[in-house]
C-alpha cells in the first residue's frame, strides 16, 4: 500500500522557476490531473472536496481558496462527480464538523452517508519561504477510510491570510480535570538507554503534571504505555504491543517499564500511533489534555500506515502528537519526525538516549526516600484487590530503590500528592478517607484485612484514624521537602545546560500544551 501511495505523490506540473507566472487556479490543474489519473479505474466516483487546513493551524483564507479552486479543476474531469459546495457546507454544519480542520474516519463515513459521496478529498497546506504554498492532497474512501490517491503541488500564494484569533481555553463539562498521556517507546535493539530513561524519569514527568491546576482543582492522571519495533512481538500486529491501557495506577506503569526488554525489529511509527488513537479510551471532552509521546531512532516513514493519516486522526480527537528522536536533531528532521509533530500541533525534540543512568539528585532525596518507606506502612488493603495492589506498591518502591535515591524521591513526591490518593482510593482505606471517596461510616468490615476484622470496632476505628493521621503528617513533610527540592534542581539547571533527555523533552511539551487546555503550573 505504501509503495502505491508513494507512486502517486507527484510534483507540481509547473517548474519551480516558472510557477509565479501561472494563473492561480491552473496551478492546481496538475494536482487535479494526478488525482484524476489515479482514480481512472473508478468512473462515476462522487467526490466532496473539503477545506485544506494549514499544518499547525493558523491563517484563515487559504483553506477555503484551495478548496474552491481544486473543486473547479476536478470538475473538469467528466469521469468524476463533485458535491456542490452549498450542500457540503450544510451537511458539515448539521454534523457539527469544523469546515477547516482534520476530521477522523468516523466523520468521513458520516459525511459519505449524508452526501452520497464515495470519497472525500482532504489534505494540508504549508507555506514556503519563497512565497509559495505546498498543497498535499489525499482522496479517502468514505466507506473504508482507505486512501485511493495522493498527490502534491506547490502553488503561488496570491491570497491574504488573516492571523487566527487566540484560542480561548476550552470549557469544562462538569467533570474533574483530566490528563491522558500515551507513551510509545521503541524497544528495538540499541534502545536500552531510552527505556532506562523512561524507568528513572517517569515519576519526574508525572510530578510535573500533578502541579498543574485547572478551575481550582488538580487533575486526575492516566498513563498508557505501548512498545513497538521489537521482533519478540507479533509480526501480524506490526511488532506493536499495548503494554497498559489508560490507568491511574502509575506503580503498574513503572513496573511494566522495568520489565521491558529490547530486541531488533522494524519500527512502524504510523501504525503504533494509529493503534494508540484507536485502541485507547480517549475522553471525548475537549477540555482534557490528551497527548501522545512517541520516541525512537529510525525513519518516521517506515511501515504501510502513513504517519500523516494516523497523526491527522489524532488531531481530530484533540490529541497532541509529540515526537522524540533519539539522535542528532537534524537527522530526526530529515527522517520526518518533526513533520509528524507539526501535523498535530505537537512538539519535536531530539535527545541523547545514551545517557542511561541520568537522574538529577538533590539534598532532600535521602529524607524523601526514607519518608516514602514509612508512607508504604500507612496503607490498609481494602476489597478483593487490596492485598495484590499493596504488594504491587511495595514492589514498585523496591524497583525505585534499585534505580537510586533520586528516583525514590520523585516517586515519593507523587505518592504524597492528592492525585495518588484518588488513584489508590479503590483499594486502600486510608487513601479513600483522605481523598473523600469514602466516609468512615461507610467502611465495610468484611472488606478489611483479617487482622482488622478481629479487632473491636473501637480499636479498629482508632487504628485507622492513627494511620490516616500518620499519612497526613508524612505527606505534609514530603510536600515541603519537594518544594525545596524543585527549587534546588531548577537552580542547578540554570547554572548548567540541562541534558537532552526524555524528561526534559516531555516536560517542555506538557507545559506548553496543557496551558492551551486551560491548565496553569506552579512556577
Amino acid at each position: 500500500m505504501k509503495k502505491r501511495i508513494l507512486a502517486l505523490v507527484l510534483a507540481a506540473a509547473c517548474p519551480v522557476l516558472g510557477w509565479a507566472e501561472t494563473a492561480p487556479s491552473s496551478q492546481l490543474a496538475g494536482l487535479a490531473a494526478s488525482l484524476g489519473k489515479a482514480l481512472g479505474d473508478r468512473p462515476g466516483l462522487k467526490l466532496a472536496v473539503l477545506q485544506f487546513p494549514y499544518v499547525g493551524g493558523g491563517a484563515a483564507a487559504g483553506p477555503e481558496v484551495v478548496q474552491e479552486r481544486l473543486t473547479t479543476e476536478l470538475a473538469q474531469n467528466k469521469k468524476l462527480t463533485l458535491v456542490e459546495r452549498a450542500l457540503l457546507d450544510k451537511v458539515m454544519q448539521e454534523l457539527k464538523l469544523e469546515a477547516s480542520g482534520a476530521i477522523d474516519e468516523a466523520a468521513v463515513k458520516k459525511l459519505g452517508e449524508q452526501l452520497g459521496a464515495d470519497a472525500v478529498v482532504t489534505g494540508t497546506l504549508s507555506d514556503l519561504k519563497d512565497g509559495g504554498t505546498e498543497v498535499n492532497a489525499r482522496v479517502v474512501e468514505t466507506g473504508t477510510g482507505r486512501i485511493l490517491a495522493a498527490a502534491s503541488a506547490v502553488v503561488r500564494k496570491d491570497w491574504a491570510d488573516s492571523p487566527a484569533p487566540p484560542k480561548p481555553a476550552p470549557k469544562d463539562f462538569g467533570g474533574k480535570p483530566l490528563v491522558q498521556v500515551a507513551i510509545l517507546l521503541d524497544t528495538s535493539n540499541s534502545m536500552d538507554g531510552l527505556i532506562n530513561q523512561a524507568r528513572t524519569q517517569l515519576w519526574k514527568i508525572v510530578n510535573e503534571l500533578v502541579t498543574a491546576e485547572k478551575s481550582g482543582s488538580r487533575p486526575t492522571i492516566e498513563v498508557a504505555l505501548y512498545e513497538y519495533g521489537n521482533t519478540a512481538l507479533q509480526q501480524k500486529d506490526g511488532w506493536i504491543r499495548q503494554v497498559t491501557p489508560f490507568t491511574s495506577d502509575l506503580d503498574k506503569v513503572s513496573a511494566e517499564l522495568f520489565s521491558l526488554k529490547t530486541n531488533g525489529g522494524d519500527e512502524y511509527c504510523g501504525q503504533v500511533i494509529g493503534d494508540a488513537v484507536d485502541g485507547l479510551r480517549w475522553s471525548p471532552r475537549n477540555d482534557v489534555y490528551k497527548a501522545i509521546f512517541i520516541a525512537g531512532n529510525e525513519p518516521f516513514t517506515q511501515g504501510e500506515v502513513p504517519f500523516q493519516d494516523s497523526v491527522t486522526k489524532a488531531k481530530a480527537k484533540g490529541i497532541f502528537v509529540n515526537t522524540i528522536f533519539c539522535g542528532p536533531r537534524q537527522e530526526g528532521i530529515a527522517e520526518q519526525w518533526k513533520a509528524g509533530a507539526d501535523l498535530a500541533d505537537g512538539d519535536y525534540a531530539s535527545i541523547d538516549q545514551s545517557l542511561q543512568g541520568y537522574a538529577a539528585a538533590a539534598p532532600q532525596d535521602d529524607r524523601i526516600a526514607e519518608l516514602s518507606s514509612r508512607l508504604n506502612d500507612t496503607y490498609i488493603a481494602y476489597g478483593a484487590s487490596g492485598k495484590d495492589r499493596l504488594m504491587a506498591k511495595e514492589s514498585s518502591l523496591s524497583l525505585a530503590r534499585g534505580a537510586g535515591a533520586a528516583v525514590v524521591a520523585e516517586r515519593g513526591a507523587y505518592q504524597a500528592a492528592p492525585a495518588a490518593a484518588r488513584a489508590d482510593a479503590s483499594w486502600d482505606v486510608v487513601s479513600a478517607l483522605d481523598s473523600g471517596a469514602l466516609k468512615k461510616s461507610d467502611i465495610k468490615e468484611d472488606q478489611l484485612p483479617e487482622s482488622l476484622r478481629a479487632m473491636s470496632k473501637a480499636d479498629r476505628d482508632k487504628y485507622i484514624a492513627a494511620k490516616l493521621a500518620e499519612r497526613k503528617k508524612i505527606t505534609a513533610e514530603i510536600n515541603a521537602l519537594q518544594a525545596g527540592r524543585k527549587a534546588y534542581l531548577a537552580a542547578q539547571e540554570r547554572k548548567q545546560a540541562s541534558a537532552a533527555t526524555l524528561d526534559t523533552a516531555m516536560i517542555n511539551a506538557i507545559r506548553r500544551q496543557a496551558s492551551e487546555r486551560g491548565y496553569s503550573f506552579q512556577k
